[in-house]
């Protein structure tokens, strides 16, 4: 059982928005010293430029390492091995969006993304994250899904209303949220835990992981998280998309807070 998309059943992945998209050596240096937010940064296998690496380290934007067939799949254009995408959001620090959380007097209510790479997948979790009062989606520096204009066009808009921030690695900022008083809870199948079996309160300060369409949340993550919930299922078919498992948990936490208001 897996909150995944069905193999025999996964339409094509859409690929990039061409307004989201920069190529060719010159104009990504000058995107990277705009300040633009990169989503993405793809450069040639056994290409070496250092004023690219050096412009992108400075912007913490992580370098993927890719064939030069991935760069032909992204643009026909002359690309000289080098390709961004930029993000159709502002990222945030998440110590800023926890402390103007607290400041606001709201309890915490967080969505940790663990390598959700379908934008489809990810816009209909934050269209469902924002209807639901998340106040930001954290997803991974590496491994998710491009959040350009058809990630926008996904959430039909929800993610102009909700934070986003990107963190290099989750386990760290799962310690993070839980030394700031935040509960961290994995959904997943692993779980012996049922969800409206378990005594655990998802009133207080919470983040919710969600892993990715293929393999579920990494070993590392769920070795960290303060608990584990299986969503349970009672048909023939034993899995979930997860987007639709992301709500399914959520509105659980909406229905405890309503219940202890």
């Amino acid at each position: 059982m897996s909150y995944q998309q069905h193999r025999y059943n996964k339409a094509p992945r859409p690929q990039p928005n061409a307004d989201d998209m920069v190529f060719g050596i010159q104009s990504v240096m000058e995107t990277l010293r705009s300040g633009q937010q990169i989503d993405k940064l793809y450069m040639e296998k056994e290409m070496s430029h250092p004023e690219i690496q050096q412009l992108a380290f400075q912007n913490r934007v992580t370098i993927q390492r890719v064939p030069v067939e991935k760069l032909d799949r992204l643009t026909r254009k002359n690309h000289q091995g080098v390709v961004c995408l930029v993000a159709a959001v502002q990222y945030v620090k998440l110590s800023n969006v926890l402390a103007d959380v607290y400041e606001r007097g709201e309890t915490p209510l967080l969505l940790l993304l663990d390598r959700i790479t379908d934008v489809r997948n990810f816009g209909a979790i934050a269209r469902t994250a924002e209807c639901t009062g998340v106040q930001c989606i954290v997803i991974p520096g590496r491994g998710s899904a491009a959040i350009g204009s058809d990630a926008m066009k996904t959430s039909s808009g929800a993610l102009n209303h909700i934070s986003v921030c990107r963190e290099f690695d989750l386990v760290d900022t799962i310690s993070y949220l839980q030394k700031s008083g935040v509960q961290v809870v994995a959904c997943t199948e692993k779980s012996a835990r049922d969800l409206y079996e378990t005594t655990t309160d998802f009133s207080g300060p919470l983040a919710i992981v969600m892993g990715s369409e293929e393999d579920g949340i990494s070993p590392e993550i769920l070795k960290v998280v303060d608990t584990h919930i299986k969503i349970p299922l009672l048909g023939n078919v034993a899995s979930l998309n997860v987007s639709v498992a992301t709500g399914v948990v959520l509105y659980e936490v909406v229905r405890q807070k309503t219940m202890n208001r």
